[in-house]
């Protein structure tokens, strides 16, 4: 139980991890850790990791972003591997390891992962892919892929919003149907967010979810126009914007399905999801983790 299995995508960052190896190993080697690396790549699929016995593991220990830390949970879902996950927050999408406290230093992640208890936190399942923090459509998810990178390094999140007023002017509609125990909206939508985590591009929009209380927060942007869309990103800024009910709809719940007649386009942690219609299901306690803060 002292071996521990480290998944490093080296395309992730800076190359923090890559420079910064032995920092890794010195801190799990004096608490008496083996580490056994796997090397994720252009050519190599993460769930090739998971074909032998892990009864020896005491945890996975990724290093990489969101989609690393989506395809390794789904991976080992997928292989009945049951052991707890701990995060070295790489990469430019960090929003699950913001969610659990994490330090972007490596050594001070190391620690906190090291001196931590077990946690169970939820799990969202779309369909047969699982996800840890976020699945979303509409016009935020088309802008997290459309923000120009070097702008985001210079602006932070505040290339969000100004890629989002780029775009207000060109806001399309989504019909897609929204239906849960606790509310059907059939209206038209420009965003839908469902979340286990707070934060998507770093941006604190879920501010009343809680990752382990077994509901997702789902979040509903209403088409209602050019100008009071614009002015719901300002409110986002300021914290305010799930009290407009007039555009926004909120609601908790541990399950819902959405369809749509259009070919749209669902994020999943970073990664591309299914096609709709899609069941949505959190599954309370589904997932170990280390580090939680």
């Amino acid at each position: 139980m002292n071996r521990v299995k480290l998944i490093y995508n080296p395309h992730s960052g800076k190359r923090e991890l890559l420079d910064n190896f032995d920092i890794v190993f010195k801190c799990y080697q004096e608490k008496g850790y083996m580490i056994d690396t796997f090397r994720v790549g252009r050519d190599v699929e993460i769930k090739d990791a998971f074909f032998h016995d892990y009864s020896e593991y005491n945890h996975i220990l990724i290093a990489g972003g969101d989609g690393t830390v989506n395809n390794t949970v789904n991976a080992m879902k997928n292989a009945n591997v049951d052991l707890p996950i701990a995060i070295l927050p790489l990469g430019t999408a960090n929003d699950f390891a913001g969610n659990l406290g994490m330090p972007k230093d490596i050594e001070e992640a190391c620690k906190q992962i090291l001196n931590s208890e077990v946690r169970n936190i939820d799990l969202g399942l779309a369909n047969d892919k699982y996800f840890v923090n976020i699945l979303s459509t509409g016009i935020f998810t088309d802008i997290s892929h459309k923000v120009n990178p070097k702008m985001k390094k210079s602006f932070g999140k505040l290339a969000y919003y100004l890629r989002g007023i780029q775009d207000a002017y060109n806001l399309k509609p989504l019909g897609i149907d929204v239906v849960s125990h606790e509310t059907e909206n059939l209206e038209e939508k420009y965003i839908m967010f469902v979340f286990n985590g707070k934060t998507a591009g770093k941006i604190n929009l879920a501010y009343k979810a809680e990752i382990d209380d077994g509901k997702f927060d789902v979040i509903l942007i209403k088409a209602k126009g050019i100008i009071k869309s614009i002015n719901i990103l300002f409110k986002i800024l300021n914290g305010t914007y799930l009290d407009d009910e007039d555009v926004v709809e909120h609601f908790k719940t541990d399950e819902l399905l959405i369809h749509s007649d259009e070919d749209i386009f669902i994020d999943i942690d970073g990664e591309k999801g299914p096609k709709c219609p899609v069941e949505i299901t959190c599954i309370k306690g589904g997932l170990k983790v280390l580090g939680y803060k």
